[in-house]
């Protein structure tokens, strides 16, 4: 059986000082706290910049020999998870399969709280050996540093030989894991409630997690989102402005090349600039594993 927590001594559950008078303040001196104790949420983040480069070294390197990445948490900590792997389709054209998330409760639980779901450390044990296998990373994220679903989950998931990363608010957590990256929050504005700061600072590594691994896999060119997927009006005035960017053609030119390429912008900009045909281009970029500045070097 592991240990009881004690929920009284996590770092989280302490009372904050400046706020014992939260319910008296004007909302101007409400407002003035938070903003301040947001600031803290940066610092603490800063603070752990080495070991979250650690961590998407770990990522990187996972994803370029097959392996996939999943984010594992429970309420806000899992809805951060859930958002992080929505968005990797639209903004670096990935596979819904390359970026996934397991949040505690399932799919009702983004939603809805399903809080007691946290404690349930046999559905985490199920649901990472029916996902997850050697070679992927999984990135627990809790706040508490002491949610019993992230803990079982990267224990089984560390068992089936993946990497792991925990993602925590809580220093002196146990949960084992490849890697941690601990970001001292400490105790927040309203107490016990880690949808604040924690949260903040939370999403804040994951951003970084996220893009730091994509730019090392060639998924941007400069600060262009080249593997955009142009899926609504603004994403294909997106599309079309990289395109101008990059190539220097007149707007019905770059829409041009954009549908010839079905798209794909990295494939319209080859084709435009070498004057490729698509499966040329695409041939181009598989030779340069993606990446669009080294493919346009080769000749």
């Amino acid at each position: 059986m592991p240990a009881a927590i004690r929920y009284d001594r996590l770092p989280t559950e302490q009372p904050h000082l400046r706020s014992s008078r939260l319910d008296q303040l004007s909302v101007a001196q409400l407002l003035r706290l938070m903003n301040r104790e947001d600031a803290r949420a940066v610092q603490a983040v800063e603070r752990q910049l080495r070991q979250i480069a650690r961590a998407i070294q770990l990522i990187t390197t996972a994803l370029k020999r097959g392996g996939r990445l999943f984010f594992v948490g429970a309420g806000t900590s899992g809805r951060l998870g859930v958002i992080e792997a929505a968005e990797c389709p639209p903004t670096f054209r990935t596979p819904a399969s390359l970026v996934q998330a397991i949040i505690a409760g399932g799919r009702g639980a983004v939603f809805r709280s399903r809080e007691g779901a946290e404690d349930d450390r046999a559905a985490a044990r199920r649901l990472i050996a029916r996902r997850v296998r050697a070679g992927d990373v999984v990135v627990g994220i809790a706040a508490s540093g002491a949610t019993p679903f992230v803990d079982a989950a990267l224990k089984t998931a560390s068992a089936r030989g993946a990497s792991t990363v925990l993602l925590t608010c809580s220093p002196r957590t146990r949960i084992p894991a490849d890697v941690r990256i601990a970001l001292s929050t400490g105790p927040e504005v309203l107490t016990g409630s880690t949808r604040l700061k924690a949260a903040t600072a939370t999403k804040l590594a994951l951003n970084m997690l996220t893009l730091g691994a994509m730019v090392q896999l060639g998924k941007t060119y400069g600060n262009l989102m080249v593997d955009v997927r142009p899926t609504s009006r603004k994403l294909r005035a997106r599309a079309t402005g990289i395109m101008r960017s990059l190539t220097g053609s007149p707007e019905r030119e770059a829409r041009w090349w954009l549908r010839a390429a079905h798209g794909r912008v990295k494939v319209a900009v080859l084709m435009a600039q070498n004057r490729l045909t698509y499966r040329q281009a695409l041939r181009r970029l598989t030779l340069t594993d993606g990446s669009l500045r080294l493919a346009l070097k080769t000749r």
